[in-house]
């Protein structure tokens, strides 16, 4: 009897109480506090980063020469055409030999996804040592993997995933490069003697993006092009004075991101095009306009932007970026003289091709690319489509070959891929299908995520604190 009047008390106190819980478990909400973990954000800034004097330059350390190989060259991020797309008639490896990858040398770098420019032999790269907190130009023999000399200068950096990220521009003369926190430096290309610098925050305001600076300097007719943001949308600097050549004016206040300039002809007018966060824009390159807005669009802008415009044929440019923007393709018209540009497509990852981190392939009328992990079931595969309808996959490598955030070449008529653990895959070019060669392990490290540079039939790449060279000449 007693047992029986305990549970009639008890048995509606706890109905009251398990109802109380449930009201609370609906209102609450467990992540009202989080904020999204994007990799670089942790050192995002509000404004222009002018906190330290940076004495450009001031290091130099020479440890000896090399005798030049002419030709061998990889002069600039994406090679001499800005494609991705060797054409030199070197016959490559189908498959690695049974000894596994020929590594011809392998060195250790700071943190970083900085990768690599060749010319004549000589290999540049900009690195960060932590140790003496210093940006430096390091010169290595492209055949022996000996240090040449390097340049440098003191500058003071938090971990940012990674700490430089950019690959120089190389030409017969001269090497510019652009340090993480928006430091400009051109030197001598043979003796690394220093010629100039140029401090973007302290000079223009520029306001370093949130990973740290991601685009790569362009020199055409011993002019660096560099896009500035702040003071300046984009900026011409002769390589052998250090003075300004021209300026684009910037009444937006559009901001630098990590895409790199490209150049584009089109209905016989030369201009580099641009995606700054902000807006789209191409900006004369030639004739007594240079340096003028010809023509800009504001109606893909996301705030992080890695890869770099992808110039189609007719005026067209694809643009695209991670973190759920997706991808917009652009027509840009010439009538009278006069240019503009409109959107004439525009979706989300779901929906079509995009890239999170890598510039996509345009080789015969076609797109190559990595999709993001925000894209569904093709999610971090290898993928191709036509450039005529970025929407529909004619291609891809399927659910048990997917990649990350790494890089992607085409050279002699294969593409050679690397996932984020250091795996590379050679895949025979096809657009119908994805034929693997061959697979191998490279490189231990982790975010193998730095461009490749290939020329004279070396290969040369690297993780996050490794770079190394690989011989895929065939026999």
């Amino acid at each position: 009897m007693l047992k029986k009047n305990l549970y009639r008390y008890l048995l509606p106190a706890f109905i009251v109480a398990g109802i109380g819980l449930l009201a609370v478990w609906l209102v609450y909400n467990p992540v009202s506090s989080f904020r999204q973990s994007i990799p670089g954000m942790d050192e995002r800034k509000t404004g222009a980063v002018a906190t330290q004097k940076v004495n450009i330059g001031e290091t130099f350390t020479f440890f000896k020469t090399c005798d030049d190989i002419p030709g061998t060259r990889w002069p600039r991020f994406r090679g001499a055409d800005f494609d991705n797309v060797s054409k030199e008639n070197i016959r490559l490896i189908d498959k690695f030999s049974k000894e596994g990858p020929k590594i011809l040398w392998k060195i250790l770098l700071g943190e970083g996804h900085a990768a690599p420019a060749v010319y004549d032999g000589r290999v540049y790269i900009l690195d960060y040592d932590e140790p003496s907190k210093q940006d430096l130009l390091r010169c290595f023999s492209l055949l022996s993997g000996e240090e040449l000399w390097r340049r440098g200068y003191h500058v003071r950096l938090k971990r940012n995933h990674g700490l430089s990220r950019t690959i120089p521009a190389v030409n017969e003369k001269y090497v510019v490069t652009i340090g993480p926190r928006c430091q400009v430096m051109c030197v001598d290309r043979l003796k690394g003697d220093y010629l100039w610098g140029l401090d973007l925050a302290t000079e223009y305001k520029t306001e370093v993006p949130f990973w740290y600076t991601g685009q790569c300097p362009l020199i055409e007719n011993d002019t660096a092009i560099i896009a500035t943001g702040g003071k300046a949308l984009l900026i011409g600097i002769d390589c052998k004075t250090g003075t300004k050549a021209w300026e684009t004016p910037n009444p937006k206040n559009w901001k630098m991101s990590h895409s790199s300039i490209m150049p584009m002809t089109f209905k016989g007018k030369k201009m580099y095009v641009y995606c700054a966060v902000g807006g789209i824009c191409g900006v004369s390159a030639a004739g007594a306009d240079k340096g003028k807005i010809l023509w800009e669009t504001t109606g893909f802008s996301p705030a992080v932007i890695a890869p770099s415009p992808l110039i189609l044929d007719n005026g067209l440019v694809f643009m695209t970026a991670g973190y759920g923007a997706g991808a917009a393709l652009v027509q840009v018209k010439e009538n009278g003289g006069l240019y503009s540009a409109e959107i004439v497509q525009q979706y989300k990852p779901l929906a079509g091709l995009a890239s999170e981190q890598q510039t996509p392939i345009y080789y015969n009328g076609f797109i190559f690319g990595i999709l993001p992990k925000d894209a569904g079931e093709l999610r971090t595969q290898f993928a191709c489509y036509k450039a005529s309808d970025t929407k529909k996959a004619i291609m891809s490598s399927g659910k048990t070959d997917r990649y990350g955030l790494g890089p992607y070449i085409l050279a002699d008529n294969k593409f050679f891929i690397l996932n984020d653990d250091g795996e590379m895959t050679i895949a025979k070019y096809s657009t119908s299908k994805f034929a693997v060669l061959d697979k191998a392990k490279i490189i231990d490290g982790q975010d193998s995520w730095g461009p490749f540079a290939i020329t004279g039939g070396y290969l040369l790449m690297r993780d996050s604190k490794t770079m190394l060279c690989i011989d895929v000449r065939a026999k």
